[in-house]
C-alpha cells in the first residue's frame, strides 16, 4: 500500500500564513490539494487549481454531534460548486479540494471519486457525513478504476496530512492483542488504543450507566453528545459502544467510560496492569532504552 512507504509532500502557503491557504502534492503524484477557511474563499477563488473538474470536501463540528462533520462532493467547477454550499450549509468552516495537475480528470473521473470516497468515510466512520447516502457505483473500465483507485491511495494522504484523516482506519483487528489497553470500573469494562491523533475505544466496550454526582458538566455534556449520536446505546443497566469512537485524549476516553472525571493515563492499562502513563510516558521509554 502507498500509505506504508516513505512519502514527500510539498505545501505551499500561498499569502505566507500557515493557518490559511495551503497547496499540497506529493512530489511524484499528479494531484494537489487546495485547503482553505471558508473566510478565505473569495482568495481561493482566484487560484486555477479550485476551477476545474475535482472532488471536493467541507469539513465542520455541530454543537449536538459527538463527531466532526463532512460532505463530499465532485464538480466541473469547484469554486463555484463550494460558493453555493456557503450559502446554504452551515456546518463548515474548512474546504479542500483535490485536482489534477495535468487536467486530467473528466466526469467520470470525480463521480467515480466521490462514490469512493463517501462510502470508505461511512466504512470507517471517523466523520458524520452530510451526504443523504453513498451514491451507485458508477460504470467505468476496469483499467481506469485502476488508476481512480491509485489516486484515491494519494487523496487518504493528503487529506490526513493536512489534518482531516477521514479515511485513517480505527480498526480493533489492526491493534495486536498485547497492545490493547482496558479500562474498567463498577459495571465499565472497556478497550481501547492510542493512537496518533488521539485515544480510541472499541466497538463492543461497556460504560457504565450512570455519571457520579461531581461528574461535572463537561463530562456529562461529552456522555449526552455520544447517547444523541447514537454511538452509546443503552442495554441492560449499561451503556454499550456500537462502533469505533475517537477522543481528543485517553481522559476523555476514560471520562466517557466510567461516567466521572477521569485521569486516562492513569485509568487505562494493559493486560499486565501497566498504565499507559508507565507505557508512554517520554522517561519510562527512555529508561528502556
Amino acid at each position: 500500500m502507498i500509505t506504508q512507504r516513505p512519502q514527500t509532500i510539498q505545501i505551499f502557503l500561498p499569502d505566507g500564513n500557515p493557518i490559511s491557504i495551503k497547496i499540497a502534492d506529493l512530489t511524484n503524484r499528479m494531484m494537489t490539494a487546495v485547503l482553505f477557511p471558508r473566510n478565505k474563499l473569495i482568495e481561493v477563488g482566484l487560484r486555477e487549481e479550485v476551477r476545474k473538474y475535482g472532488i471536493y470536501f467541507l469539513f465542520g463540528y455541530s454543537e449536538e454531534k459527538a463527531k466532526p462533520i463532512a460532505y463530499i462532493g465532485e464538480t466541473e467547477d469547484c469554486f463555484e460548486r463550494i460558493k453555493s454550499h456557503n450559502k446554504n450549509k452551515d456546518f463548515w468552516n474548512y474546504a479542500i479540494v483535490i485536482s489534477s495537475k495535468s487536467n486530467t480528470f473528466t466526469k467520470s473521473h470525480v463521480k467515480f471519486l466521490e462514490y469512493l470516497c463517501i462510502k470508505n468515510a461511512n466504512e470507517i466512520g471517523r466523520y458524520d457525513t452530510e451526504n443523504l447516502a453513498t451514491p451507485a457505483k458508477p460504470y467505468i473500465t476496469e483499467s481506469m478504476e485502476a488508476d481512480l483507485m491509485d489516486n484515491f491511495d494519494t487523496i487518504k494522504i493528503l487529506l490526513a496530512t493536512l489534518g482531516y484523516p477521514i479515511f485513517e482506519e480505527l480498526k480493533k483487528s489492526s491493534v495486536k492483542k498485547k497492545e490493547i489497553l482496558y479500562c474498567k470500573g463498577k459495571d465499565a469494562k472497556a478497550e481501547g488504543d492510542m493512537v496518533d491523533d488521539g485515544f480510541v475505544v472499541f466497538k463492543g466496550s461497556i460504560a457504565n450507566l450512570d455519571e457520579t454526582n461531581t461528574a461535572g458538566s463537561w463530562v456529562t455534556g461529552l456522555r449526552s453528545k455520544l447517547i444523541d449520536s447514537k454511538i452509546l446505546v443503552k442495554e441492560n443497566q449499561v451503556f454499550v459502544f456500537v462502533e469505533d469512537f475517537l477522543f481528543g485524549s485517553p481522559s476523555a476516553a476514560a471520562a466517557a467510560v466510567l461516567g466521572r472525571r477521569a485521569n486516562g493515563w492513569i485509568e487505562w492499562k494493559n493486560k499486565e496492569g501497566k498504565t499507559i502513563d508507565k507505557l508512554l510516558r517520554v522517561d519510562s521509554l527512555i529508561s528502556t532504552q
